[in-house]
């Protein structure tokens, strides 16, 4: 397609083919995609306004988009990732040959702020695992849901569509599909084989009757009616906020998100190794995970005033 055919579609098109070739060539995840299309679709909207294009929107535009943007009082984080967007769309256009050139590549973002992540104690920890495993509706499942969590850090995205043939035959470690595609190992602790065992079993149970009620089976490990087959992100953060409740913990305080941190903070606190920890949380740079140093820092602080001689008070001679 020329550079005036694509002048001449709805911008909506040129978002719906650069969403495509996201999903096609590099295997972005719906939530991925979901956040391109909606700030996209902002940033049209707003040169709809301008009488503007994206065949024709100048590095101006989009300055002046960024600045209305914070006008409204956005986040710096929700501007950098519009920016980022943008920066996506039009470089896809220029490799298609619909631009000539990339009008937000030269343009710095707002910069994210680096907040330390909210944990939680291993006491808030151990008190949440309990509440689980007196949840009035399905206390195995909640367990296993709880114990997998702690237990590998997964993303909730990872943990609600995991396999059940990834779980089958008691694994020691468990193969997670992650952020685009790429795969990790993570070991699994005896708890959490035992709470993946013990659910397995109803499981299982309540599939050969839904089988035999002519339901199709299914391949997730927490399988839900609907449209996805399998426990919804929404059903679970319900479903966590809850045990929080039950487990005297603010649940405003607790997310999956939350337990999440809490696995790689303690980790970290027990000496495991940074890149160690990068791999287990999947992360594809070494800075995502850089921000847990402050559990290290802590720990070395305390090391030296422990064992390092000039730390200690001198006695006087």
């Amino acid at each position: 397609m020329s550079a005036a055919q694509a002048a001449a579609m709805p911008m909506g098109h040129w978002i719906s083919a650069f969403l495509e070739a996201q999903a096609a060539e590099l295997d972005a995840a719906r939530n991925t995609l979901l956040a391109y299309g909606r700030d996209l679709n902002d940033f049209a909207g707003w040169l709809t306004h301008k009488d503007a294009h994206f065949a024709g929107a100048t590095q101006d535009h989009v300055e002046r988009y960024l600045i209305s943007c914070e006008a409204e009082g956005l986040s710096s984080a929700t501007r950098a990732r519009r920016l980022s967007s943008i920066r996506q769309l039009f470089r896809f256009a220029f490799e298609e040959g619909w631009r000539e050139d990339n009008p937000a590549i030269r343009l710095k973002g707002p910069g994210r702020a680096r907040r330390l992540p909210g944990t939680l104690s291993r006491e808030e920890v151990e008190a949440l695992l309990a509440a689980a495993r007196t949840e009035p509706r399905d206390p195995l499942r909640a367990t296993c849901l709880m114990e997998l969590l702690y237990a590998t850090g997964l993303r909730v995205s990872e943990l609600v569509t995991l396999p059940v043939a990834a779980l089958r035959g008691d694994p020691e470690m468990l193969l997670v599909r992650g952020k685009g595609g790429r795969e990790r190992m993570v070991p699994l602790s005896r708890p959490a084989r035992a709470a993946v065992s013990a659910w397995l079993a109803r499981r299982d149970a309540a599939e050969v009757e839904a089988v035999a009620a002519g339901k199709p089976a299914s391949k997730f490990l927490f399988p839900a009616r609907g449209r996805d087959g399998h426990l919804t992100r929404q059903s679970f953060f319900v479903l966590i906020k809850d045990l929080a409740a039950r487990a005297g913990l603010a649940p405003d305080q607790v997310t999956p998100h939350v337990l999440r941190h809490a696995f790689a903070s303690h980790l970290l606190a027990g000496g495991a190794d940074l890149r160690a920890i990068q791999a287990l949380l999947g992360h594809a740079d070494l800075s995502t995970t850089e921000i847990y140093t402050h559990v290290q820092s802590e720990r070395l602080t305390a090391l030296v005033y422990e064992h390092h001689p000039l730390a200690r008070p001198r006695e006087k001679g």
